[in-house]
């Protein structure tokens, strides 16, 4: 099993937009892709920036995530998405880390 997490910042005062965008992008693409009832959102709180928010999958393996991403490529609407959550983002913030479950 293995947690991908993406992070990304919201600019000052646009946290809670970060948080309702990504929210509806796991309501609609999330579940197109297979991770319905797989993904949480985390954000920043003791020891972590407070504007980072956090999409967190757990996914059997990393050929299910490359699948998922492979799915995604092809969904309409996906770029709008994109285009629509930048104003509320510090640009070069968005990272994917991949961690492995062991216990």
């Amino acid at each position: 099993m293995i947690v991908a997490r993406w992070s990304i910042d919201a600019k000052f005062g646009h946290k809670p937009a970060v948080i309702d965008s990504l929210s509806k992008w796991q309501n609609s693409f999330g579940a197109q892709i297979g991770w319905e009832g797989k993904c949480r959102i985390l954000t920043g709180s003791v020891g972590a920036l407070e504007s980072t928010v956090v999409s967190e999958i757990t996914l059997d393996n990393l050929a299910e995530l490359n699948d998922s991403w492979d799915k995604l490529a092809g969904l309409d609407g996906h770029k709008q998405w994109s285009i629509e959550l930048e104003p509320h983002i510090v640009s070069g913030t968005m990272k994917w880390e991949v961690y492995r479950i062991v216990e």
